[in-house]
């Protein structure tokens, strides 16, 4: 399947060519890094190193920051509209292996997954060894617990950043109505899940380095837990939430509205 690699980027330029440079040679996907009006040159050394490649690699700058959410609905709308059956979200700050590219996007292509997380949650002890913060640690078992709960599902984690997604899935979805913040991961996964969409999870290694954390981890986690609980107040027709409602008028009206939003932006 036609793949491309999504690189989300936000002031990663002490990254962002190691993650370039550690993407495996072999495996055949085209890249798009996408830098969300960062106030570091991010931009200008993605695209310096694009010139080596420039069939292969592509590199956007958003004029206005759009925020993490924002900027994967224009790297999938990019991915959907560019006619790619697979679109695999990288961060550019080098948390996530590249190395592991191949492994992200195999069950979408051989075995028809809509959605493949890369979880560090899968073997908790090597999560709290890559050195996860244990406020990070616990919250995220915490808040995952309460998702399964509510939503029915058994995700060993939700919060990961590392995720490839079926094309084909997300033009089922209105992912262009989430969040702009970092639930979107989260708006994004409820949505797979209420469309009983197959996720598969494969065990990652944890990292974390020098990168620089722009999560209010407080805000995202009341975020995660509204998000969740107005899924299910839509469900049982108490509230009407447009990200959560799946007819047909309702994609159109998102993709035609984003579509618009898109062509100014970058």
């Amino acid at each position: 399947m036609k793949t491309i690699i999504c690189i989300v980027s936000y002031n990663a330029a002490n990254h962002i060519i190691e993650v370039l440079e550690r993407i495996p040679k072999t495996f055949a996907a085209d890249i798009a890094v996408f830098d969300d009006a960062s106030k570091d040159n991010t931009y200008e050394l993605a695209s310096d190193y694009a010139k080596q490649q420039p069939e292969k690699i592509k590199v956007f700058k958003n004029k206005i920051n759009q925020g993490y959410g924002g900027n994967q609905k224009l790297a999938y709308t990019y991915a959907i509209k560019n006619g790619y059956g697979i679109a695999i979200l990288l961060h550019g700050d080098a948390q996530y292996a590249p190395e592991l590219l191949p492994d992200i996007a195999a069950p979408i292509a051989n075995e028809n997954y809509a959605a493949v997380l890369g979880s560090r949650m899968i073997d908790r002890a090597k999560a709290l060894h890559g050195k996860m913060p244990k406020y990070k640690f616990f919250g995220n078992i915490a808040l995952t617990t309460f998702q399964n709960i509510v939503l029915g599902a058994r995700l060993s984690e939700y919060h990961t950043g590392y995720r490839a997604y079926s094309t084909a899935a997300l033009q089922k979805i209105p992912f262009e109505l989430n969040s702009d913040y970092f639930e979107f991961d989260t708006d994004i996964l409820i949505q797979l899940i209420d469309n009983k969409m197959p996720i598969k999870e494969i065990s990652i290694p944890t990292h974390y380095g020098t990168e620089v954390c722009n999560v209010n981890v407080v805000k995202y986690g009341l975020l995660v837990l509204k998000s969740t609980l107005l899924s299910r107040l839509n469900r049982f027709k108490i509230i009407k939430i447009p990200r959560f409602n799946y007819a047909a008028a309702t994609l159109e009206q998102s993709r035609a509205a984003f579509a618009a939003k898109a062509a100014q932006i970058q």
